[in-house]
Order: C-alpha cells, then sequence, then structure tokens
C-alpha cells in the first residue's frame, strides 16, 4: 500500500469524520479563526454566494491580522465567481491564485484541472473532502433546501503537514513557490490514527492503484460512495472480481446528478456490475457529491477522488487513506443510513416474456418527509431529473441521441454551406497543427 498511494503512514493523529455542509463549514470557519501562521485553501469551486462571502470574510479578517492566507482555486471551477471577490480578499492582504487558465497552444495542459478540496492552518490542522464552497453545501431549511451530500475529514496533528505539503505543488505550478520555512515541521502528536495522504497529480496512478489494491484484498466486503462514477476497466474488473468471490460489493451513487451526461455513462456501466454481483443503490436527495471506500470495517478513503479517468490521471485531487476501525464503523453506520434514502436498482422480474430482463429501481422505504427537497436555480439549470426507470436504455438513447444530433446539424451545415464549413475546419486543423507541434518539440524536457 506504501509503493500504490506514494506515502507512507504518518502516526499520531486525530481524525474526525465531517458530514454534510452544515458540520463541515462551522469546522472550518473555526479553524481560520484560530490561525496565528498561515491559513492555505484550495477549493475546485469557490463561489461568490452567501456562502462564499462568507468564508471570504473570515479569511480577510485573519489576512488583515497578520496571517499570511493563501487561496488557490481552479479557473475552470470558479469561473463564475465574482471578480470583486478576489479584489477583496487581496485587498485584504491575502494572496490568491487561480489555477490553469486556458493558454491556446497548450491543448495537453488545458485538460488538467486543480480538483482538490483542503484547508491546512498552521500546518497543525487540515480539513479534507469532497466538498467546495457555496450553497450548494451549506443548504437553506428555510427555503427547503437539503444541503448536498458530502463528506469530509478533520486531521490534527502530524499528518496536516503532509496535506500542506500537498499544498506547495499546484501553488507554486502557478506562481513563486512556497518556501520551505514556509511549511510546518514537528507538528506534535494529537491521537493514535495512522494516516495516508495521497497527492494525486496529472499523468499519477496513485489513487487508482491504492483502490484496486483496496479492492483486491477485501475479505468481506466493499461500500463505495462516488458522485461521477465512469471507472476505468481495470477498476471495474476489480469490482466485479470482488463481488464474484462473494465479497459484498456496494456502489452509491446520485439519483440527480448536477452532470446528467455523466450519470448517463454510470448507468451504461450498471449491467455488467449488477450481473457479477455488485449491489447498485441511487441516493434520492438533491446530490450525492461524497468521494469514499470502506473496505472490511477497517480501510477508510475520504477525498475529493471521484472514481473516473478525469479524477484518476489528469487532476490534482488529494485523499486520506487511514486503516482505523472506529473510523471504518463510523463510516459504515453513515452508509447504512444513505441506503436507507436509497433505491437499488435490480433486474425487473417480467413474467409471461421471453425478453431480455429489464433494470429497474426499487425503494428500500419512503423518503422521510422532512428529506423532501426544493432545488435551487443553479441545480434546475444545470440539471434535469431523469426518472429511474428502465435505466440502461435510457441512458442509452440519452447519449446517442445528442450524438445523433450534433452530427445530423454538421451534415446539414457541410451541405448548405460548404464553403464556410471547410474553412472553419481548416482553421481548426492548422490551429491543432501548431499546438500539437509546440507540443511535441516547442516544450524542453518532453519526449
Amino acid at each position: 500500500m506504501d509503493r500504490a498511494a506514494g506515502s507512507r503512514p504518518i502516526p499520531g493523529n486525530r481524525l474526525t469524520l465531517l458530514f454534510d455542509g452544515p458540520a463541515i463549514y462551522p469546522a472550518m470557519l473555526e479553524r481560520i479563526a484560530k490561525a496565528t501562521r498561515w491559513i492555505h485553501l484550495d477549493s475546485y469551486i469557490f463561489r461568490s454566494d452567501d456562502t462564499g462571502r462568507r468564508f471570504a470574510e473570515a479569511l480577510a479578517e485573519r489576512a488583515r491580522a497578520g496571517v499570511r492566507v493563501r487561496i488557490l482555486t481552479d479557473w475552470v471551477g470558479s469561473l463564475t465567481t465574482r471578480p470583486s471577490l478576489w479584489r477583496n480578499l487581496r485587498k485584504a492582504g491575502a494572496s490568491v491564485r487561480s489555477f490553469n487558465p486556458p493558454r491556446l497552444l497548450h491543448l495537453h495542459g488545458n485538460f488538467s484541472r486543480d480538483h482538490r478540496k483542503l484547508l491546512v492552518v498552521d500546518g497543525e490542522t487540515a480539513i479534507t473532502g469532497g466538498h467546495c464552497i457555496g450553497n450548494e453545501w451549506a443548504g437553506n431549511p428555510k427555503a427547503g433546501r437539503q444541503p448536498w451530500r458530502d463528506t469530509a475529514i478533520a486531521i490534527d496533528g502530524p499528518a496536516a503537514a503532509a496535506v500542506d505539503q500537498a499544498f506547495r505543488v499546484p501553488w507554486g505550478a502557478v506562481g513563486t513557490p512556497l518556501d520551505d520555512g514556509e511549511l510546518a515541521t514537528d507538528v506534535p502528536e494529537r491521537g493514535d490514527s495512522l494516516v495516508r495522504v495521497v497527492a494525486g497529480e496529472p499523468g499519477g496512478v496513485r489513487a487508482s492503484r491504492a483502490t484496486e489494491l483496496l479492492l483486491a484484498g477485501a475479505v468481506e466486503r466493499v461500500w463505495i460512495t462516488d458522485a461521477y462514477l465512469v471507472a476505468p476497466r481495470d477498476i471495474y474488473q476489480s469490482m466485479m472480481d470482488a463481488a464474484q468471490s462473494g465479497v459484498d460489493v456496494r456502489v452509491l451513487v446520485p439519483g440527480k446528478s448536477d452532470l446528467p451526461r455523466v450519470q448517463s455513462f454510470t448507468r451504461i456501466g450498471y449491467r455488467d456490475l449488477i450481473e457479477a454481483g455488485v449491489r447498485i443503490f441511487e441516493w434520492r436527495g438533491p446530490m450525492l457529491h461524497a468521494k469514499t471506500i470502506v473496505v472490511d470495517g477497517r480501510w477508510v478513503r475520504i477525498g475529493s477522488t471521484n472514481l473516473n479517468v478525469s479524477s484518476l490521471l489528469a487532476n490534482y485531487e488529494i485523499d486520506v487513506l487511514t486503516d482505523d476501525m472506529p473510523l471504518a464503523h463510523a463510516m459504515e453506520t453513515q452508509y447504512r443510513r444513505d441506503l436507507d434514502q436509497s433505491v437499488e436498482v435490480k433486474y425487473r422480474d417480467e413474467e409471461g416474456r421471453r425478453r431480455r430482463r429489464a433494470l429497474a429501481a426499487f425503494p428500500l422505504g419512503p423518503p422521510p418527509e422532512q428529506r423532501r427537497h426544493r432545488p435551487s436555480f443553479r441545480e434546475r439549470r444545470n440539471r434535469a431529473t431523469v426518472a429511474v426507470v428502465a435505466l440502461v436504455s435510457g441512458a442509452r438513447r440519452s447519449i446517442f441521441l445528442q450524438y445523433s444530433l450534433i452530427l445530423t446539424v454538421l451534415g446539414v451545415f457541410f451541405l448548405l454551406f460548404p464553403r464556410a464549413m471547410a474553412a472553419v475546419f481548416g482553421f481548426l486543423s492548422l490551429w491543432l497543427a501548431i499546438a500539437t507541434g509546440l507540443e511535441t518539440w516547442g516544450r524542453p524536457g518532453r519526449n
């Protein structure tokens, strides 16, 4: 596991599970308020809504008090954030950087994103998980809006310094790097937990190898929660191999996703998994955004890495991996609570019909009255609710219909405007030729 994860276990930590924004955000703000030396915050999304302004005010207050505040966010993730929020933070003395804005002639680099979510205070305490900073995670009980379902973990002890070391890599990739003296050393022990910090980087396979090893070593059960499951074939095969060998493999994914196309790709993979013995559940709340794995009531992985190619191979990600039985039991208890709010996807027997069995969703129980959710404007805009019936066929139709329409439109335009379309494609071809040529010859240290 040390070799697979690229990190050794760090002893002496106190770990605290945090479920959903109403628990995660107060823990973050409490740590920010107590900072005396520095604050390092890396968030893929940092919105300029009420939640974002609340964090910005807390960070600005510490910066004005002389604490070194460094904030890193992804250009794509925070594209809609108002520039005034960043200006106010910089005016207060905070350093703000945006990771990887698009570059016209740098094709390869444009695909890499900083998808991490971490907060480190004074190098001694850290919080990381699947959450970003925005109203979706905070919820609004008065308006009938539940918070997105997410999981984070607070680390007090030496492993927080390892999270801080992970922060310095993408921070240094977009500006002046941190000096060694600006990171903590000799952090005192605060507890008994051993922690591995798995810092995923573009082109690396640490999270992927660690996940495959967890699946291969499972004896009794593997319970996975993932927001955007479109796993590489090796991980799919590892899940199926574990289930076929008698391991209780369960996968919990969103029933309503903010990225419906990704959800369609997730559903296409259901049939193979179910036939291998994997049990699949879809969450009935507003959005399931957590990325966790619990194995045999012992191993726990919590972080920002989704089980898809983008997270596993192309992005900066961060996960915490620990062999901690009390923590694993607490995670399994939460998993059972989540299943109470889910439907199970399985074959529906169709008596008297000689055709291929269909997949359908079977409720595990009625949703509690207080769990009903009123979608926000952003949720209504970003996703369409898909009925959980005839899942695989519906997902295939959704994906291939879109491609069919795109190709139809292109064909019509080529027939009606051949010269204009030839010019457009000629320009695109030249742009790609120049960009790929620079990737091949123009960047030192590449071959």
